[in-house]
């Protein structure tokens, strides 16, 4: 039977934990062209369908010869019914030690899968180094990124593996390094595209049966850059095929860049030993832009769309957006078109005005009192002597550590900041300030309890 003999192949590409909790309860029938799967209940059928149903639909196209077109995954209704499992030995054999099954996906899913040539994606000329602010949080992974260049392939960066929250300028990044190799090599093969590209383009060839093709376009490039490579999550057959490919780029000394939102090893619904060739080369963190970098990013992106826009004016938008720079340059956005709807040069009443609902929202969210609650939770130190007169170090740092926050993240001027800390004047607010700067470059551990108060509080 069609459902025995695919069972019996996802018993090889699955883990066996997977494969007896989630595929052998299964129960299965062929409709003429389709074959229907019924799980006990609807988590069950989503489960399957964003997960497994593309191998599914793989494995039946292929061991049907083609009699098969499509895979339906409904919620079981006929009570008793129990399909046999193939006999066979369990194996351990997981999915990336396996070959790819050559075959056509079904019609259904061909018509949901746009046809995309690789090759024809095109890096973007605006995102190149000469328009990347640099500053604290992503200085490191720009250097790294140059140092890519000069010594294409090598192993101590390569993969490079960009990691961070969505919107702090990893994808510009990894098109800067395209675009600068192709100004000095212009016949370079330099690829980009995100893995969910990756599945769809996968996926597409297997149906047009121009796998070979997609092959040779994949694994004859200088330069391979994959956005978001989290999300090969769930497409067992897609990572065997980026597997496959990313052995026979490094093979061959072939550069690759890969961004996620997470490290490498966080990265726990891939494949374990996909996961660990993510770790051979570099990766780097980029973090939440500081004050000063937001401020740059807004002036330079003005000026680079001819924008007038006033320091001080700047000043207040990095002050109130501080998640990201996609929401950053968002916020300037808006501003411009509200200044040129008003047709008036822009200023911060302007400014006000334009994100009111920004400023609503802030107010709601992050405030002097709010950080005060989470740097006391966080140290585990009562809350009144991180606002009292205690000078002692195991409070004066969190008290320090707060005030900077409190600079970094509100829009309220040093008095206020200082009237909220036991009425303290706003000298003390500056120079806490300015010492939470300088340890968050000298000291590492302090920079690390900045950086997780800074996610704690903007997440």
């Amino acid at each position: 039977m069609l459902w025995d003999e695919c069972l019996v192949r996802l018993r090889q590409e699955l883990s066996d934990n997977v494969f007896a909790m989630w595929i052998r309860p299964l129960h299965a029938e062929q409709v003429g062209d389709t074959l229907k799967l019924f799980a006990p209940n609807p988590y069950w059928t989503n489960y399957i369908q964003k997960n497994h149903l593309e191998l599914i639909s793989i494995l039946a196209e292929q061991i049907s010869q083609g009699e098969v077109c499509q895979v339906e995954v409904l919620v079981d209704s006929r009570p008793g019914e129990v399909i046999a499992v193939a006999k066979m030995p369990a194996t351990t054999t997981a999915a990336l030690t396996s070959t790819t099954p050559v075959a056509r996906v079904t019609e259904q899913t061909a018509q949901d899968v746009p046809v995309k040539n690789a090759k024809k994606r095109p890096l973007n000329p605006l995102f190149n180094f000469k328009l990347f602010v640099e500053g604290r949080s992503n200085q490191m992974a720009a250097e790294a990124c140059r140092k890519v260049l000069t010594q294409l392939g090598a192993p101590q960066h390569n993969p490079l593996f960009l990691y961070g929250p969505t919107g702090l300028g990893k994808t510009h990044l990894m098109h800067a390094v395209g675009n600068a190799l192709l100004q000095v090599r212009p016949n370079a093969r330099v690829m980009y595209m995100r893995a969910d590209d990756f599945v769809q383009d996968f996926v597409s060839s297997l149906q047009r049966g121009k796998i070979d093709e997609f092959k040779k376009n994949c694994r004859s490039l200088d330069l391979m850059l994959v956005d978001d490579i989290h999300l090969l999550a769930g497409k067992e057959a897609s990572m065997v095929e980026f597997f496959n490919t990313f052995n026979a780029l490094m093979d061959e000394s072939k550069q690759i860049i890969l961004t996620s939102d997470r490290y490498p090893k966080e990265l726990t619904e891939l494949d374990a030993r996909l996961v660990s060739r993510f770790s051979w080369g570099l990766s780097v963190g980029v973090e939440p832009p500081d004050i000063e970098t937001r401020i740059e990013i807004l002036l330079k992106k003005a000026e680079s769309n001819e924008v007038d826009l006033p320091r001080n004016c700047a000043l207040f938008i990095a002050q109130q957006v501080v998640a990201n720079v996609r929401e950053l340059e968002g916020a300037l956005n808006k501003v411009v078109a509200i200044a040129r709807f008003k047709g008036t040069p822009i200023d911060l009443d302007v400014v006000r005005e334009s994100l009111k609902d920004v400023l609503a929202i802030r107010a709601r969210t992050i405030s002097v009192e709010n950080i005060q609650r989470v740097v006391s939770e966080y140290f585990r130190i009562p809350l009144k002597e991180l606002t009292g007169p205690k000078r002692t170090r195991i409070y004066a740092r969190p008290r320090q550590l707060a005030m900077g926050l409190a600079r970094e993240l509100t829009g309220d001027s040093f008095p206020e900041i200082g009237m909220a800390f036991g009425g303290r004047d706003h000298s003390t607010v500056m120079h806490a300030c300015e010492k939470v700067q300088s340890l968050c470059a000298e000291d590492p551990a302090f920079n690390e309890d900045y950086k997780n108060l800074m996610r704690l509080l903007q997440s």
